[in-house]
This record gives C-alpha cells, sequence and structure tokens, in this order.
C-alpha cells in the first residue's frame, strides 16, 4: 500500500475538526492578461482564471464567507449535524490574488482572517506577483492566522513553460519559495500532469523537484481542456490527446512514491466544470476517479 499526508486528515489533525475551503474572488486579474506579460493567460486558463466555482467579485469577502457556508451546510446529508463554526478556510482562488498593490490586497485580507470562522487563508498566485511589500503583508497576516500561498508552478521543463506560456523561468519558482519560507509561510505548488509533449519522465522530475524545494504542499492537477481556451483549440485540431484513466492513476501512484512523506498532499486530480469541459470527458466523474485512485494505492507496494 502506498501510504501519503492526505489533506483531510492533516486539517483534522491540526485543526482538530473537518475543515472546508470556501472560494473568495477578490477581483484580480493577471499580468497575463492584462498586457504586463500577456492579453491571453496561460493557453490552458478559462474566462474565470481557474475561479470556475468562485462567487461574484462584487460580493465583500465577509458575503462570500457567508454564503461560502450556507453552500457547505446545504451539501450535509439530511440528518448529518450540523457544520462546525470555525472550520473554514478562505481560498482566494480566481486569477492572480496577489496582483494588486499591498494596501488593497490587506484589506481583502484582512477581512477574511478576522471572521471568526475562518482558521486559515489561502492564497493562489504566480511566483512572479511577490514583490518585498507583498511578501512582508503575507508574513504579517500569517502572524494572525496562518497563511498558505499556492504557486501556480505546473512544470519544471522550459519547453511545457513556453507552450503553456507561463511567462517566468523555474529560477523566479525557487526565489518565491525561498523568499515565503523565509517568513514562515507555508507553500503549496501546483503541477499539471499530462501538459502536451511531455514524457511521463518528465512529469515525475517536476513532482520530484516540487518535493525538494522545501514546501509543505502539493497539488497535483490533470490536464483539463476547457471549451474557450486556447488549449481547447490544440485538442481539436488533434495535437495532442489527453491521459486515459489507468495512464494518469498509474502517474499518480508513482508520484506520490517520491514524495516526501510530509508534504501534504492537496489534490490528487481536479473537478471542472462539466458544462465546460471537453476533455478528458473521464475526468467528470470525480467519485470514480478517486475510487479508482484508493483501490490502486491500496493493491500497490509503497
Amino acid at each position: 500500500m502506498i501510504s501519503y499526508n492526505d489533506l483531510n486528515t492533516y486539517l483534522r489533525r491540526r485543526f482538530g475538526r473537518k475543515v472546508y475551503k470556501i472560494p473568495i474572488n477578490g477581483g484580480f486579474t493577471c499580468p497575463n492578461r492584462d498586457g504586463t506579460l500577456g492579453t491571453g493567460g496561460c493557453i490552458f486558463c478559462s474566462g474565470y482564471g481557474s475561479g470556475d466555482f468562485a462567487p461574484d467579485a462584487g460580493l465583500s469577502v465577509s458575503e462570500q464567507i457567508r454564503r461560502g457556508i450556507e453552500a457547505v451546510a446545504a451539501k450535509m446529508p439530511e440528518g448529518m449535524p450540523g457544520v462546525t463554526r470555525g472550520a473554514y478556510i478562505a481560498y482566494f482562488q480566481a486569477f492572480t490574488n496577489t496582483y494588486a498593490p499591498a494596501e488593497r490586497l490587506r484589506k481583502l485580507y484582512s477581512e477574511a482572517i478576522e471572521h471568526p470562522d475562518i482558521v486559515a487563508i489561502s492564497i493562489a498566485t504566480r511566483p512572479d506577483c511577490l514583490p518585498e511589500d507583498v511578501l512582508d503583508l503575507l508574513g504579517e497576516m500569517n502572524r494572525i492566522k496562518p497563511v498558505w500561498v499556492e504557486l501556480g508552478l505546473q512544470t519544471i521543463h522550459s519547453r511545457s513553460a513556453e507552450y503553456i506560456r507561463r511567462r517566468y523561468d523555474l529560477a523566479v519558482y525557487d526565489r518565491a519559495v525561498w523568499e515565503l519560507g523565509k517568513r514562515g509561510l507555508e507553500t503549496i505548488t501546483h503541477v499539471i500532469l499530462g501538459i502536451p509533449g511531455e514524457t511521463r519522465e518528465e512529469m515525475l522530475e517536476t513532482v520530484k523537484y516540487v518535493g525538494s524545494s522545501r514546501v509543505q504542499g502539493i497539488k497535483l492537477q490533470l490536464l483539463h481542456v476547457i471549451e474557450g481556451t486556447d488549449l481547447a483549440a490544440d485538442y481539436r485540431a488533434g495535437k495532442f490527446e489527453c491521459m486515459t484513466m489507468d495512464e494518469y492513476i498509474d502517474l499518480i501512484a508513482d508520484c506520490l512514491k517520491i514524495l516526501p512523506p510530509d508534504i501534504v498532499i492537496h489534490r490528487m486530480t481536479g473537478d471542472g466544470a462539466r458544462k465546460t469541459l471537453v476533455a478528458p470527458l473521464w475526468s467528470a466523474d470525480k467519485k470514480r476517479v478517486l475510487n479508482a485512485l484508493k483501490k490502486k494505492l491500496t493493491e500497490t507496494k509503497g
């Protein structure tokens, strides 16, 4: 059996209860969209900036949290006790959530971190959008409640980075991890498995690199082809094929084998919006995928 440090167990151990993530939309954009670096965004990124399930940015952070708590409660099976107070992480998810002046960020982060039901905040961003004043602000917030910073690395390979239009070098990621660690912040790295042109060995090289970069968590994300993206155009043009479910599950098993045992696995697949998912369609059945993963990990020697 392959054992790993799964997120739910980690959260229960750390906070003493089941903890839920609430997506927050801070109304950000991205330097890869506003013309600073480019206008089209990364090749896989939808018009929602990976925040397909995020609420309306016009709502206050407090209102988004309130609605998020209600949404979690609505999903509870009938007869189950209500969700415990103080059991939520505010997840600034859509686009690049440090890409704004520090004072604007302070207002948004503070509103989340001061909410009595929020135990931590998680901030998704690009490694090249962490100037000194923002890093110091994150360190300040981290002294109030835990702050996690999620970095969209996706791959260590320059050829792949150019194809997905990431527009920063690997050294920028390394520097960001070092600066965040220096301030006591926890870092979670996003990796995409299945980038067109990458071999299985190259994907594992990326995962191994992240495991050695002293981050606290990793998200292993299956490549999703989303309607309206340039990636979808390449897929329909027959320029690449997506992994099968069996290929992906085998790959995840090998990823877990090479990662340090203490790194928290925040994600092993993904669940993009069904209405915009072009491929692979098998990934839309998340329950089936997770059950197959569990079976594979149970039967495989660590």
